[in-house]
């Protein structure tokens, strides 16, 4: 009297019905995932520049790989512009997360500085206000970037950094070596915020190199030995074709074991290449 009567087992129909149903659930699913990588994407291609500034004595290249899995992609960037007084803008930077929300952030990060550099000329200006700007949007994230200033005609540069890794920079006699500017906290973090600037005199042939955290760093890449790799990459290529050792540069990303996006921003100065 008190034993229970087994469980019905389910019929190949109700277990058909049920198989049905989980993969619509599934294929739900993918659809919404890809529709926010596409989205991602779009994003990426059109808010990154199409073409990059350059001048007598200058060559620029700029290049960027997306992450190597699913939504991990929106977060790097990098930007070019000509200043109203002529001298050259150029920025990268790197956005806390990697989905549609840290590519729409990526973008506001852009504008803002664009819009800030036609106002200022002092590079930690330009990202002090842009940090207090991004602060009143209040998206909860934060951007490490630098800002660079190029003076074509007095060949000096002039760099603000928040939160940012260091540039590489390299010359013609086979020197390279990382800067050594101090900094300030990243993009979004806190206002009144103060960016030092560091001047470089761009004296002789060679090449100024800036990347993000992706192409150096990585569960099985530490971020001195992916410095280390550019430095060295930097030193005997530094009077390269801007566009080959971007290339060059990039392929450093591939050694670092994560599937980071990466970005590299190329600054080649002096002869022209070939004729050192």
């Amino acid at each position: 009297m008190n034993r229970r009567r087994p469980p019905r087992s389910a019929s190949s129909g109700e277990l058909l019905t049920t198989l049905q149903q989980l993969t619509s659930r599934a294929r739900r699913e993918v659809e919404l995932q890809r529709a926010r990588v596409e989205l991602a994407e779009a994003l990426q291609r059109e808010m990154l520049p199409s073409t990059l500034p350059d001048c007598p004595g200058l060559w620029t290249a700029a290049r960027y790989a997306p992450a190597r899995s699913g939504l991990d992609i929106g977060g790097d960037w990098y930007d070019g512009f000509v200043l109203p007084d002529g001298a050259l803008a150029f920025a990268i930077g790197d956005v806390q997360g990697h989905d549609v929300e840290a590519a729409a952030f990526m973008g506001q990060v852009r504008i803002a500085m664009r819009a800030m550099a036609a106002t200022a000329a002092d590079p930690g200006e330009i990202v002090g206000r842009t940090n207090d700007l991004l602060l009143t949007v209040d998206s909860g994230l934060f951007a490490t970037c630098t800002f660079v200033r190029l003076d074509p005609v007095a060949q000096e540069l002039h760099s603000a950094r928040a939160g940012h890794v260091a540039a590489v920079w390299g010359t013609a006699d086979g020197r390279s070596g990382l800067t050594t500017d101090e900094g300030g906290l990243p993009l979004g973090i806190r206002a009144g915020e103060h960016y030092p600037v560091t001047r470089r005199r761009l004296t002789g042939p060679g090449a100024f190199v800036l990347v993000t955290d992706g192409v150096i760093e990585g569960p099985s890449f530490p971020i001195d030995q992916g410095l280390d790799a550019v430095m060295r990459l930097v030193a005997v290529r530094g009077t390269a074709d801007a566009g080959e050792l971007a290339d060059a540069v990039l392929r450093t990303a591939e050694r670092t074991g994560h599937e980071d996006d990466a970005a590299v921003l190329v600054l080649r100065h002096g002869a022209v290449p070939g004729r050192d």
